[in-house]
């Protein structure tokens, strides 16, 4: 069978299953901010422990870091991800999530070898273009008087 690129993507636009873009949108837009609820009643929790309030959010992003890196060893943040899509992708519990992913998926290949080698796999590029754009920003900053 003998296809033209435009026919075969009329034809793959009708076999394609449509994404029900609605009850995605309100799922990811519930999951995400369940997370952000949770993260701001940790934050309440942490201050009423007696923690200042820039304290009080450090401690409240330490505790979303781990217990997304928990969820995720436990093989739950997945099962999350599939029913909340996007909502998952909040940015503190979806960056641990993309660390600690792939290390528990090379597990077996060696702590070092496996879950060393292939942690930052994912997040690697975050960390690094996120530090270059930062320091990038800097630079500017300084060169133009805002520093």
């Amino acid at each position: 069978m003998d296809m033209t690129p435009e026919a075969y993507q009329q034809y793959v636009k009708g076999m394609a299953k449509k994404s029900p873009l609605v009850k995605n949108t309100v799922l990811a837009f519930t999951v995400g901010g369940a997370i952000c609820a949770l993260g701001q009643l940790i934050r309440n929790g942490w201050s009423a422990a007696g923690l200042g309030e820039e304290a009080a959010g450090t401690a409240a992003s330490c505790t979303l870091v781990f217990l997304s890196a928990l969820l995720t060893g436990l093989g739950l943040y997945s099962r999350l991800a599939r029913f909340g899509g996007a909502g998952t992708l909040v940015p503190i519990t979806g960056f641990a999530n993309a660390v600690v992913s792939p290390a528990m998926d090379f597990r077996s290949e060696g702590l070092v070898t496996g879950m060393a080698a292939r942690m930052f796999v994912i997040a690697g590029p975050v960390i690094v273009f996120g530090t270059l754009a930062s320091v990038i920003y800097g630079v500017l900053l300084m060169l133009i008087g805002g520093a």
